[in-house]
């Protein structure tokens, strides 16, 4: 199921490792490799801007996807769209939360662009941020496409990296899940500050 592209999907599960720097003063702070240690993708995120955008970026610096949070919004709503874009055109999906009120285990929807009315989610993500344990699902079904697994060491607990890793299911888009670890992650930031 192509979300981004069908370049992004694989006949069998992909293992995606993920460094979360917790303390970084560069323009990005997530690195996503496959089982091999290949770098697959980054996130550049912006140095003190107002801008609430971040850009999935390939192993070349390609844009992939610009993510983009809605400020207004009371449930965390985001728009991810194709390439650098923030255009409507361009969009790919939506990303909300289930409702206004949560504790400790955020409830997500998921809407694809052509999902114009999202009375129904295309794909939704339950689960526990801090515990680095969310399972993504299809529409409201218990049809699993992705789950993240914790990989905390101590020498990742010292040097200030988080790190998971997400199996994705085959014939699944890992870049869309990929973008949509990476709000997560936002999302956590978030919460933990309130």
């Amino acid at each position: 199921m192509a979300i981004v592209s069908p370049n992004f999907c694989a006949p069998y599960p992909i293992e995606l490792g993920i460094v979360r720097k917790v303390m970084t003063i560069t323009d990005g702070n997530f690195t996503v490799t496959d089982a091999n240690g290949n770098l697959l993708f980054k996130v550049k995120e912006p140095l003190l801007s107002l801008s609430d955008k971040r850009v999935l970026l390939d192993a070349s610096d390609n844009p992939i996807l610009t993510l983009r949070e809605n400020r207004v919004s009371l449930h965390d709503r985001w728009q991810v769209f194709s390439g650098k874009s923030t255009s409507q055109s361009d969009l790919v999906y939506t990303l909300k939360r289930s409702s206004m009120i949560q504790i400790m285990k955020p409830k997500l929807d998921i809407f694809l662009a052509q999902n114009k009315e999202m009375k129904v989610c295309d794909f939704h993500v339950k689960g526990s941020w801090i515990d680095r344990s969310c399972v993504v699902y299809t529409g409201k079904s218990d049809v699993i496409v992705a789950q993240m697994h914790k990989k905390h060491t101590a020498q990742s607990i010292l040097i200030g990296k988080s790190n998971f890793s997400v199996t994705v299911y085959p014939n699944v888009d890992f870049a869309f899940i990929v973008s949509l670890i990476v709000i997560l992650d936002d999302i956590n930031k978030e919460d933990s500050e309130d």
